[in-house]
């Protein structure tokens, strides 16, 4: 351990200088939201899962490669007592809609990851394949200012939890989920400085209206 490594901020992750919790809001929803992690994308300086996670009330973040059989949330999320289903896109699939009554409770899963590792969270976890899939619409544009997406609509794990659960339940206002994710986009700008980022990053300079 390099005694004069900043120290980090248990929560966020983030140096305690540039913590982000005080702006983490802390919003209650009528579902269950999990999000499956890719192992690699843990420590990413980027990585927005954690604050999506910390801002919902009762949300997790299960941090793996793959469910082993048994294991307490393979057994949560093979139960037939949920309606669980899986924010992941594909031909056919149906928009992710809002909630309606149901005898049982809802749970919604993201998998946090590059599209290459999401996909590979899915292949290896044949219980994740058998659950209902839902997807977002089509034309979302991603406030990600810091990187090209992969493909058309694709949005940060954030933006994409935030864009699902204002969906389900249209009456709950969502959007300061979004303020420690700006914040973190105009402190990485910041840490490499104007000219850099206009160099690198000049085609994705503009902010979606």
């Amino acid at each position: 351990m390099n005694p004069n490594a900043p120290s980090r901020c248990e929560c966020c992750l983030r140096p305690a200088r540039y913590c982000l919790c005080a702006l983490v809001p802390h919003i209650s929803t009528c579902i269950q939201l999990l999000v499956i992690q890719h192992p690699s994308e843990h420590r990413h300086a980027l990585n927005t899962a954690r604050l999506l996670v910390a801002g919902v009330a009762g949300a997790h973040l299960l941090i793996t490669e793959t469910l082993a059989e048994g294991s307490p949330w393979y057994n949560l999320l093979a139960d037939p007592g949920w309606q669980t289903e899986i924010l992941f896109p594909g031909t056919g699939v149906p928009v992710v809609g809002a909630a309606v009554e149901l005898a049982r409770p809802r749970r919604l899963v993201l998998l946090d990851g590059t599209w290459r590792k999401a996909r590979k969270l899915l292949h290896l976890n044949p219980l994740l394949q058998r659950l209902p899939k839902v997807a977002l619409p089509e034309g979302l544009q991603s406030r990600y200012r810091l990187r090209k997406a992969p493909q058309p609509g694709a949005l940060s794990t954030l933006e994409a939890g935030v864009e699902a659960l204002q969906r389900i339940e249209p009456a709950t206002d969502f959007s300061p989920l979004l303020k420690p994710f700006e914040a973190l986009i105009d402190g990485q700008i910041q840490a490499m400085g104007q000219a850099r980022y206009q160099a690198n990053y000049q085609r994705l300079a503009q902010k979606p209206t």
